[in-house]
């Protein structure tokens, strides 16, 4: 089989840019969870159940390994759901989950050495930075056309199936997570999660998807990225005139 040297060239490189951008969407993910005012959405469950493995309540997994199991679950629903229409190269997904808990656990060290995040301008601030960050990276994650996340993955999967507009299956599985995430942590610790599922939580779930829509318009420096194409005779300056074609070097 002959290969086309421009594709895996493109193909490696635009899995290089979707590498980063889940290293952000993770690095946005961990500030949430250090707020301590309530978790992203597709964090809840992971981090209930971190909490209760830290306690001795459940196999001391971290935050990145539950999220790997959950993931897991999530493309097994999918093929559940989709029976034959289920596409083997989602299967990828598979990869793309585990590499997202890998860099979650990676970025909730990173992020243990920034603050106590004890009072609750520090937790204001890191929440609303994290779903910030978390947002461009999502906005970003999109632009590289891979396969879709886990998560995604599954609330696409049910749109198809059954017929439903995105945005409601989206809120509908968001919901389901939540929800939970809320019930676990009443069977591990016989309360409410305040620190997994609160404020912030009901804060990420419509302002990420505002800022995803907020920056997608101005994402065409990141579209000629996903264009170039990386050899050993290019260097930063031709770069640099690559995205900014209009300015004076």
């Amino acid at each position: 089989m002959r290969f086309n040297k421009e594709k895996v060239i493109g193909f490696v490189w635009q899995h290089i840019l979707l590498l980063l951008s889940m290293f952000f969407m993770t690095f946005g993910v961990a500030l949430c969870v250090r707020s301590n005012l309530g978790s992203g959405v597709i964090s809840s469950i992971p981090m209930a159940f971190s909490l209760a493995g830290e306690a001795g309540l459940a196999p001391g997994l971290t935050i990145g390994g539950y999220t790997n199991i959950m993931n897991i679950i999530l493309v097994i629903a999918q093929v559940l759901v989709l029976r034959r229409r289920f596409e083997p190269i989602q299967l990828f997904q598979l990869l793309i989950g585990f590499v997202f808990g890998f860099l979650l656990d990676v970025n909730m060290w990173l992020t243990s050495y920034f603050s106590t995040y004890e009072s609750l301008p520090v937790q204001i601030i890191a929440q609303l930075t994290g779903a910030t960050v978390l947002g461009c990276a999502v906005a970003t994650e999109i632009r590289c056309g891979s396969v879709t996340m886990p998560g995604e993955g599954i609330q696409v999967a049910i749109a198809r199936v059954t017929g439903k507009p995105f945005p409601i299956v989206k809120i509908m599985v968001d919901t389901t997570l939540v929800v939970l995430a809320v019930i676990s942590g009443y069977r591990f610790f016989g309360t409410w999660p305040w620190t997994v599922v609160g404020p912030g939580t009901l804060f990420a779930m419509f302002y990420v998807g505002y800022v995803v829509k907020l920056v997608n318009p101005h994402l065409g420096w990141f579209d000629r990225l996903l264009r170039y194409r990386p050899g050993f005779r290019r260097y930063i300056y031709g770069l640099a005139r690559f995205i900014y074609p209009h300015k004076e070097w």
